[in-house]
């Protein structure tokens, strides 16, 4: 297979300028998932009345449709309600509508890996609950949440390769559109590849390092 590599220099600057909009929206995304997925995990936690139910709600609301269809409702749907949002917000609000729940797992299984000794030591010293989750508890539940947070952060920026289905001119939507336009198939595809690649692999490298660390440090096991 010979390549166009004329091509592939001419339309570098376009998978350049998608890189830094897919690396933005995914990086906006796993920020805000990791807000909610924290947030829904110390509800779940603490079960909160009526508060775990709607988390539980969203929970299974997020995770049992595809991410797809829930940008699709926020750029095509919101707008009947009178809701105009632009498509990148949409992406971001749909990156952390998607990953809050996984990390809200993820965070769940590191705060029930805290044995219930620990709490009532804590509140034999007279710590209060909000001292005691964020001294004790915290700590150790991101420790042991580490290895499932670094695999859906990894998760997520791939996911982002569906939002240039709202007109976004991400990685994919480059990649389709020379495609269409020139028919060099095996360039734009090789050039979506290394740049996926590109973002992704320094992410996996360090997801790996850091939870190496942690097994040498005695977390996690």
């Amino acid at each position: 297979m010979e390549l166009n590599i004329d091509f592939m220099v001419k339309y570098l600057p376009w998978y350049v300028d998608a890189a830094i909009l897919t690396v933005r929206i995914a990086l906006w995304g796993i920020l805000l998932s990791l807000l909610v997925g924290a947030a829904c995990a110390v509800v779940r936690y603490y079960r909160i009345p009526v508060l775990r139910r709607l988390v539980s709600l969203y929970v299974e609301v997020s995770r049992n449709t595809p991410l797809l269809v829930q940008l699709f409702f926020l750029y095509f749907g919101l707008p009947k309600m009178g809701v105009v949002l632009s498509s990148e917000v949409c992406a971001v609000i749909g990156l952390a509508f998607l990953g809050g729940s996984y990390m809200a797992e993820s965070f769940r299984s590191g705060l029930e890996s805290i044995e219930p000794a620990q709490l009532e030591a804590a509140a034999s010293l007279g710590m209060g609950r909000r001292l005691t989750m964020a001294e004790v508890v915290f700590p150790q539940a991101m420790a042991v949440s580490v290895p499932g947070l670094c695999a859906n952060v990894i998760f997520l920026i791939k996911e982002t390769s569906v939002v240039s289905g709202i007109a976004l001119a991400d990685l994919m939507y480059v990649t389709k559109d020379l495609i269409g336009l020139y028919y060099e198939t095996d360039e734009a595809l090789t050039m979506l590849v290394v740049f996926y690649l590109i973002i992704l692999l320094p992410v996996s490298v360090a997801a790996s390092i850091l939870e190496r660390r942690l097994r040498h440090a005695g977390f996690g096991n």
